[in-house]
């Protein structure tokens, strides 16, 4: 066998470990080293290969696949900066825990440190604390092919770890980079191969469970919510039993219309007497934090215990006050606890329960009231109507910044939608490619709602966009820059020119015609009532649309300010929660 066989050998067998190990999407980003592995990606038939002519856009769609199914998704780069292209996407996958296979192609150590073109140092590129593993094994041999399904296989275990995320594999090859496959090396037998570690599990009789039952049952509290919940219904029922009010994040799949689901907390803890008289006696922290700055603030100022549960033992503490973490995973935790609490809990009619329900029922019909004045199409109102107009079965990705605080503060809670967004580093970056990828892996509809400038930030992934087949419908706010620095300190402290070259940032792009260059059809909508029937009409024809939804930054900024004035001002016309 002549070296090139080897190499194309070497990569048929990696993949063919992949496929054994569940991986069924490669990303592919066109290169002339990585010609090796694209080959055997392509030829082995099992996978569905995208081609993406941006890496960096390349490895958003591999992170919202993975997210979408659970499962890594290889992207394959050729060497050099076309490499360092992924990185974003890498960090997102670890601070996310999005498992995902980055495959980068190298050049052999002979061309190493000499000027040799498309030739940078990609060991441990992306940092030895973003990737669950790196490996290069180097140039492909034919001394030890056993050793190369090992390899395979240890960046699948890697990748669907505790916690899942990114794996490095960097494969410097030789020239001539197309070769025939032979034989690919044999498989490990099931007693052989290397198996993902098993979850967390918690005795159903284990003394911490029964301290944990005790202390849920000894006063009120509250369950926040965050994303990384597999069971929710798990936790609604311990809601119940408990008699405690659950402040979910969309993404936890918690926040369905439920009677312990509190949907307007943002609203209820600005106003600092009814903060105050919400404060509870234990705080249960499940998954990740949410986005609202004034619960964040509330849960730092509270001098009550605090207990984090997620399902790899994972510190979500931004404010530091978490006085333990359970490593199980929420809605598992839900059921082995919910039978020892048994009579002991308060119930869903608890006295409790019932003085957040009266608090969040009055704020919600003063943003209600306060949204209805409104006929032209505002942010929150795009969030909460695009949200309710979705199918059952459909997926929303939601962009950072703005829309992902709109969702959460003013969308209506309901089930049958799964929401997911780039919360691992709160990045605007690689939103569009998230939500192909996305779209690619959950194989339903998919709609995505972004700002303008997320947009533009990921304009690499509209290319080629329209002749993929998936349903995605993406919802533009277009606000003519970056809204949500309207809302910091920034914008009231600088000169409103400054303000506005340094933050406002004003692109001045007809995001029509940028999407008539792309041939993906697009409808603008500046009042509210058009933007139902614009999606339902895009979800209808199928394929890829653009909804744009137009605003301004000023108006903007003012009905956000009206939102939380009406709803401050009934919570303070009406009587004190608990009076």
């Amino acid at each position: 066998m002549i070296d090139h066989d080897v190499q194309a050998t070497f990569c048929a067998t990696l993949v063919d470990e992949w496929v054994r190990a569940g991986v069924r999407h490669a990303v592919v980003c066109p290169g002339s080293r990585s010609t090796p592995m694209a080959l055997a990606l392509v030829h082995d038939g099992r996978l569905a290969v995208q081609v993406v002519v941006d890496e960096r856009t390349a490895g958003f769609v591999a992170l919202g696949i993975g997210m979408a199914t659970r499962l890594p998704a290889v992207v394959l780069t050729t060497s050099g900066t076309a490499a360092v292209e992924l990185h974003p996407a890498v960090v997102e996958a670890h601070q996310a825990q999005v498992p995902m296979l980055a495959v980068t192609a190298d050049r052999p150590p002979e061309l190493q440190g000499c000027g040799a073109p498309q030739t940078i140092d990609q060991q441990h590129l992306y940092g030895e604390g973003t990737v669950r593993w790196f490996i290069d094994p180097g140039v492909p041999d034919g001394i030890d092919p056993p050793m190369w399904r090992w390899v395979a296989a240890r960046a699948a275990v890697a990748a669907l770890g505790s916690p899942p995320g990114p794996v490095h594999v960097n494969l410097p090859f030789r020239e001539p980079l197309v070769g025939r496959a032979g034989p690919v090396a044999p498989g490990m037998d099931d007693g052989k191969r290397l198996l993902a570690p098993a979850p967390v599990e918690v005795p159903d009789e284990s003394e911490e469970l029964v301290a944990l039952a005790d202390l849920l049952t000894s006063g009120d509290g509250v369950i926040i919510a965050g994303g990384g919940i597999d069971d929710p219904s798990s936790v609604l029922e311990l809601a119940s039993a408990l008699g405690w009010p659950v402040i979910a994040d969309q993404r936890s799949g918690c926040r369905s219309d439920h009677p312990c689901v509190v949907a307007h907390a943002d609203a209820l803890l600005r106003v600092p007497t009814v903060a105050a008289a919400l404060s509870p006696a234990l705080v249960l922290r499940l998954g990740a934090p949410l986005a609202s700055k004034a619960l964040s603030q509330w849960l730092a100022a509270l001098t009550v215990p605090q207990i984090g549960v997620d399902a790899h033992g994972t510190l979500w503490d931004p404010e530091q006050v978490t006085v333990a973490t359970i490593a199980v995973e929420p809605g598992a935790l839900g059921e082995l606890v919910r039978p020892l609490i048994g009579e002991r809990g308060a119930g869903a009619d608890s006295a409790w329960l019932r003085r957040w329900r009266e608090a969040d029922r009055v704020a919600a019909l003063a943003i209600e009231a306060a949204l209805a004045a409104e006929p032209e199409a505002t942010e929150p109102a795009t969030a909460r109507d695009l949200l309710a107009a979705l199918p059952d079965g459909a997926t929303l990705v939601v962009s950072s910044s703005m829309p992902v605080r709109d969702l959460e503060w003013y969308a209506v809670p309901r089930s049958g939608v799964r929401v997911l967004a780039n919360r691992g580093a709160n990045g605007i970056d690689g939103i569009t490619g998230t939500a192909l990828g996305v779209a690619l892996g959950a194989a339903a509809p998919t709609v995505a709602l972004l700002g303008d400038l997320a947009l533009l930030h990921d304009a690499g992934g509209l290319l080629g966009l329209a002749a993929r087949h998936v349903d995605l419908v993406l919802v533009v706010i277009d606000n003519d820059g970056g809204g949500i620095f309207s809302f910091l300190p920034q914008a009231l402290e600088l000169p409103a020119d400054e303000f506005e070259q340094l933050f406002g940032t004003p692109h001045g792009v007809d995001l029509a015609a940028l999407a008539a260059v792309h041939a993906i059809a697009c409808t603008t909508v500046e009042q509210r009532d058009a933007l139902a029937p614009a999606v339902h009409a895009a979800l209808a024809a199928g394929g890829v649309h653009l909804v744009v939804v137009r605003s301004a930054r000023a108006a903007n900024r003012a009905v956000h300010d009206a939102l939380v004035t009406a709803a401050s001002s009934a919570l303070l016309d009406g009587p004190a929660p608990g009076a």
